[in-house]
């Protein structure tokens, strides 16, 4: 019987190889299938363990490295009570205002709702509007005939809907809470690992990868959430001295919204709309026009200088990551879109300068 001639060892040892190849790689994907429905709340966790790391370290030297488990959960518990006041409080105004929208409803079910002065004194569209307005709010059969198209069945579904997605948002709250607290209690060991894996896979690139990942991430959260709670707090002032109902409240949310470019427009539009209900014409337009002002300082000067510095990439690619992110993975696409804009424009730039170092 003719004898098998032997595999060489260089063919065994390819083999070998491919095989650790796939098996890693059906393992790394069932990994990430396993762990999809969490994947935003470890991402989140990494966005605020990076953005606050420079505050950590200092407290850690601080505390000498001893009792590293405290202090990331003083820490952890610091960052929910900052996330969550301000969506308490709001949450709070919303519920004293509750009973006076319940009041008001009533009422114009029973009496309409008369005509607001403003109306006929818009341009063009004003007579219109007032006539409209007449014919469907004013009398109490149509006002009850609008309101009654939002019936009780409809407002059912709306908050079976917005329970569900309250209810999701909280577990990946809380869910990102515990991947904050190990990330940091670990962070060393953490970072260690990250830089080993990175310089494996990509040689002495990955070192500048994370670099510049970890200056996006900074520059982001500048350039987005604080230049957004600047605007908010300008905006605020605007409002308490124009009289827009909620002032403070409307500022917070104009902070928020602020976060996403040309996102504030919408409340400055919205404190607009509760200025003209009460009959200020002139208040709704200085409201726009300070709005405007803050959002053109804002988005045209303060945001790419500090963006455009931390991230080395023109404002321009910056605000097309934003952009792009958020429609593909919604908040968290703010930092995470500039930041792979970023990675990609610097490899591109060692590409075109001589090639990508190994």
């Amino acid at each position: 019987m003719a004898r098998q001639p032997k595999e060489p060892a260089h063919t065994a040892i390819r083999r070998d190889n491919a095989i650790k190849i796939v098996v890693a790689l059906v393992l790394a994907l069932a990994g990430l299938w396993i762990i999809s429905g969490f994947l935003r709340a470890l991402i989140w966790a990494g966005i605020i363990a990076i953005a606050i790391d420079p505050l950590y370290a200092r407290l850690e030297r601080k505390a000498g490295g001893k009792h590293l488990s405290i202090l990331a959960a003083l820490v952890t518990i610091a960052i929910a009570l900052v996330l969550l006041v301000p969506i308490v409080i709001g949450i709070s105004e919303a519920a004293v205002d509750a009973s006076a929208v319940m009041s008001w409803l009533n009422h114009a079910e029973h009496n309409g709702i008369p005509v607001p002065a403003w109306a006929s004194q818009i341009p063009v569209a004003g007579p219109a509007l007032a006539d409209w307005w007449r014919a469907n709010l004013a009398t109490a059969e149509g006002a009850q005939f609008r309101l009654h198209q939002f019936d009780a069945a409809y407002w059912l579904e709306h908050t079976k809907v917005i329970g569900t997605g309250v209810l999701n948002r909280a577990i990946i709250f809380a869910f990102t809470l515990i991947a904050l607290f190990f990330l940091l209690r670990d962070r060393d060991s953490v970072v260690e690992q990250f830089s080993t894996a990175g310089e494996r896979l990509l040689g002495a690139t990955s070192e500048r990868i994370l670099q510049q990942t970890v200056r996006s991430v900074r520059g982001t959260i500048d350039g987005l959430v604080l230049v957004g709670f600047g605007e908010g707090a300008v905006m605020a002032i605007v409002y308490v001295a124009l009289g827009v109902p909620h002032p403070l409240l409307m500022g917070a949310l104009t902070a928020v919204a602020a976060i996403i470019p040309f996102g504030a427009a919408v409340m400055f539009a919205i404190a607009a709309g509760a200025l003209l209900v009460q009959g200020s014409v002139f208040g709704a337009i200085a409201v726009i026009v300070a709005g405007l002002i803050v959002l053109a300082i804002a988005d045209h000067f303060v945001r790419p200088l500090l963006i455009g510095n931390a991230t080395k990439l023109p404002f321009l690619w910056v605000l097309i990551g934003i952009l792009g992110g958020v429609e593909t993975f919604g908040l968290l696409g703010l930092f995470v879109g500039p930041a792979t804009m970023a990675v990609l424009f610097m490899l591109w730039r060692e590409f075109v300068r001589g090639g990508v170092a190994a």
